[in-house]
């Protein structure tokens, strides 16, 4: 009598259910990182406009941008940033620029939109307890609702 070759039923069993094991376990990793990546891409995307907006506000308190005043020295939009504002100590009226372009909120949902759309502004006007957009943007936060792996709200970054 020929003795067949192959696998039995049962072992077959075994094997998808380790196989499935497996898988579970690789599934939570797999969706942790990826959030701890985008969390990385938010505190990049925050710094970096954060410190452009501190730059702003420093050239302007330095006088190499022309203000009133009334105004508070911070940018009045994302777009100063990146277009660049003129050097009112320079004669040659070369332009002083803070950002190359503006970064992505990673958690924005709607790809569609235009990265300055992304994100939530603060106005210098704004109390820190319940910040809204105005005549000059101080700072900026993510419009997500959900909570860091770190346990702080997006919104309060």
């Amino acid at each position: 009598m020929a003795r067949s070759r192959g696998f039995t039923l049962i072992e077959v069993l075994i094997t998808v259910a380790i196989v499935a094991v497996l898988a579970s376990v690789a599934m939570p990793l797999a969706e942790i990182s990826s959030q701890r990546t985008k969390e990385q891409e938010l505190r990049r995307a925050l710094r970096d406009i954060r410190n452009a907006l501190d730059a702003y506000k420093r050239a302007s308190d330095e006088g190499r941008i022309a203000r009133s005043p009334a105004q508070s020295g911070y940018p009045p939009s994302f777009g100063a940033l990146v277009d660049g504002v003129t050097d009112a100590k320079n004669p040659s009226g070369t332009k002083i620029y803070f950002l190359r372009h503006i970064p992505r909120d990673p958690f924005y949902s709607d790809a569609s939109a235009l990265p300055e759309q992304t994100w939530a502004l603060r106005s210098y006007e704004s109390p820190p307890d319940n910040p809204r957009p105005g005549a000059d943007v101080f700072d900026v936060h993510s419009r997500q609702a959900g909570t860091g792996l770190n346990g702080i709200p997006y919104q309060k970054w």
